[in-house]
């Protein structure tokens, strides 16, 4: 059964709605800047969503029923603002696929919130006042450090009565919320299933142990705002605030809807690599980027685009290119490859969700946006995108997500067939 995408929504540092971040991603800006010194030796970079208003995001949702919005304010109005963010982009997703018009049955739509430890900045900042007084917890508090308050948020606003959960894969679970989605409408359990790339709420300790680990770029006095995928001078990630939202559903659910598709997923592949540790393995990779493009029934040299994981660590970036190398074998240096995370930071959980939107985006407008701060590129031999904006004609692309623990994920986006 042909999977298609029929709705995006997207919140993240350089934009608030797709048609925002289509502009951003075309002028290559850069949400990436300092944050203050807590003191803790934590990252001196991050990619933050400034300037968010939860009630004037949803009352730009104007085609929205006047009940959904209600609703909407409602059920999250006191949530904490990462919530509120997943909401939003879902509400944009969930309009652009016309949902609120030509409705699917209820019970035949599902939810997958992609994420995990999503709530961990919120808790953190509740420890003083709990310290200071048990009884001063907030009485929703035992609803919304559990990430599964997301799924029952979105649900209860959107009406979504089919199968709904949570699933993790570090810094892939963006991916393997989409290849779980797509497993859903594939088997025929829903007709169209709702994936949103959950807003991660780092707490001070996680970013601390990030760095601890090396991961992380600008830990020492920042000079410049700088994520560096595939340059010599990369020095880890930046770690960014996101949350997206791809609606996936059948070609015939969308047909008979008359919903507009955006983009086709035409196959993916998720693997472990029987590894708990953080270093990447090249063999995992190609092989989920040379599974993904069998199950989607396409050959390497069909593939016209890469969006990368590229987090901008040396060890991260060179396998993934080698992995590349091995996949697409005689096409390595064909397709263009970039990297969003240059843009818009790492947006952990929602990542891959993300990236996705990127991807259809560009796909459909037939540019690939820059490698922001790609000045010696670590490999000469495969088309690393430069700085600037390069017009393309982009039929298949794959968009890969690696995390933490083994975890190896591709999907492959088409324009429709």
């Amino acid at each position: 059964m042909r999977v298609v995408v029929t709705g995006m929504g997207i919140v993240c540092s350089i934009a608030s709605t797709v048609p925002s971040f289509t502009r951003a991603l075309r002028a290559g800006r850069c949400g990436i800047g300092p944050v203050p010194d807590l003191g803790d030796g934590g990252p001196r970079l991050a990619a933050l969503i400034r300037g968010f208003s939860f009630k004037d995001a949803v009352a730009a949702r104007r085609r929205l029923p006047e009940e959904m919005t209600r609703c909407a304010l409602r059920a999250a109005n006191r949530s904490p603002e990462p919530l509120q963010m997943d909401l939003v982009a879902a509400m944009q997703a969930f309009e652009q696929a016309g949902l609120h018009e030509a409705k699917a049955d209820p019970e035949r739509m599902g939810l997958v919130v992609a994420g995990h430890n999503l709530s961990s900045g919120y808790a953190h900042d509740l420890h003083p006042k709990y310290e200071d007084n048990p009884a001063h917890l907030p009485a929703r508090f035992a609803l919304h450090f559990m990430d599964t308050d997301r799924v029952g948020t979105l649900s209860q606003v959107f009406g979504i009565r089919g199968e709904g959960y949570t699933v993790g894969g570090a810094s892939a679970s963006g991916n393997v919320g989409i290849v779980n989605g797509g497993r859903l409408v594939e088997s025929g359990a829903v007709d169209v299933c709702l994936v949103v790339g959950a807003m991660t709420d780092l707490s001070p300790m996680e970013k601390r142990g990030l760095a601890t680990l090396g991961a992380v770029a600008g830990v020492e006095e920042p000079q410049e705002a700088r994520c560096r995928p595939f340059d010599e001078d990369h020095e880890g990630f930046v770690p960014g605030q996101g949350a997206g939202c791809v609606v996936l559903e059948s070609a015939r659910s969308a047909a008979a809807r008359g919903a507009m598709v955006l983009a086709e997923l035409c196959g993916y592949d998720l693997k472990l690599d029987a590894n708990s540790l953080p270093d990447p393995r090249e063999e995992g990779e190609a092989k989920v980027m040379v599974n993904a493009m069998a199950n989607a029934g396409v050959g390497a040299r069909d593939i016209d685009y890469v969006n990368a994981h590229a987090t901008a660590t040396p060890s991260g970036d060179m396998v993934e290119l080698a992995a590349l190398r091995r996949a697409l074998g005689d096409s390595f240096g064909r397709p263009w490859i970039n990297s969003t995370k240059g843009l818009v930071g790492h947006c952990m959980c929602a990542a891959g969700v993300v990236e996705a939107i990127a991807t259809v985006v560009q796909m459909r407008r037939g540019f690939v946006h820059p490698n922001l701060n790609l000045r010696h590129p670590i490999n000469d031999d495969c088309r690393l995108a430069p700085g600037t904006l390069r017009k393309a004609d982009i039929r298949y692309a794959l968009s890969n997500s690696f995390g933490f623990g083994g975890f190896n994920t591709c999907i492959v986006l088409g324009r429709e067939r």
